[in-house]
């Protein structure tokens, strides 16, 4: 009996594929969801010891003008597009090197939150290549299916600024 490794008994780790972005010696841009928020971390290797450099939440979408009330929405499309397009400016202002974006043991389906994050690297200015037909509708990243409607293009205008 083969004893399996007790992360990928966990569903956590897949370790060929970790193996093969580790061999690329890029860095990551690791993609996660958690029951309140989108985060994002911005992760060096070297010899297979991780060192995160940044991290990107959409709880920090408060700052930029997302609406109080609508906190509940803070794990929608919306918020993972403007958390991936946050991640992608501020990469962009710190001169990062393009990253592999790394969504884990995340189930990717065409037009979901993952892909709404990778929307958002990408109109940010992050060079990833994908295909367009995953991406979600623009009236699903903007908001517009949402019950609590948020300011999309202002929040989206403020980090332009950044």
């Amino acid at each position: 009996m083969r004893l399996v490794k007790r992360r990928r008994r966990e569903c956590k780790t897949n370790y060929l594929r970790r193996l093969k972005i580790l061999k690329s010696e890029r860095p990551r841009l690791v993609f996660r969801r958690t029951n309140k928020y989108s985060t994002a971390q911005y992760v060096l290797s070297h010899e297979a010891q991780d060192k995160v450099e940044f991290t990107f939440s959409s709880k920090m979408l408060l700052k930029h003008g997302w609406p109080e009330k609508a906190k509940g929405s803070l794990k929608s499309v919306s918020a993972s597009y403007l958390t991936g397009f946050l991640a992608g400016k501020i990469l962009l202002k710190e001169k990062k090197e393009s990253p592999i974006v790394d969504f884990g043991m995340i189930q990717t389906l065409h037009k979901t939150k993952v892909f709404a994050f990778l929307k958002g690297l990408i109109d940010a200015g992050i060079d990833v290549s994908c295909k367009e037909e995953c991406f979600p509708e623009e009236n699903r990243i903007k908001g517009e299916h949402l019950k609590n409607k948020i300011p999309f293009n202002t929040i989206k205008q403020n980090l332009e600024k950044i």
